[in-house]
């Protein structure tokens, strides 16, 4: 689960709070499903948990309802605009 909390004060933020499904094409160009954190419409941050470093891949969309894509976690600190730490509670 994401800790709220811990995603505000690592993005240097008092508040977030996730967004409305009715915006999310507005705010991301993305249709509900479709959101990827690769090759953005928006120069969006994205932000990880430090947990992911764990696994050989991580399997997230591509920007279309449906497909997907696996990576392995370094090579997404190359690929990308990439911010990570302890953003989950068990």
């Amino acid at each position: 689960e994401l800790n709220l909390k811990a995603l505000a004060s690592i993005s240097g933020n008092k508040k977030v709070e996730m967004i409305h499904l009715k915006e999310i094409k507005s705010l991301t160009g993305y249709i509900r499903g479709g959101v990827s954190p690769l090759a953005m419409k928006k120069n969006y941050t994205t932000y990880i948990d430090e947990s992911a470093f764990q696994f050989s891949f991580i399997i997230f969309c591509a920007g279309v309802r449906g497909l997907q894509l696996k990576v392995d976690p370094n090579d997404l600190l190359k690929a990308m605009r990439l911010v990570f730490g302890k953003l989950t509670v068990k």
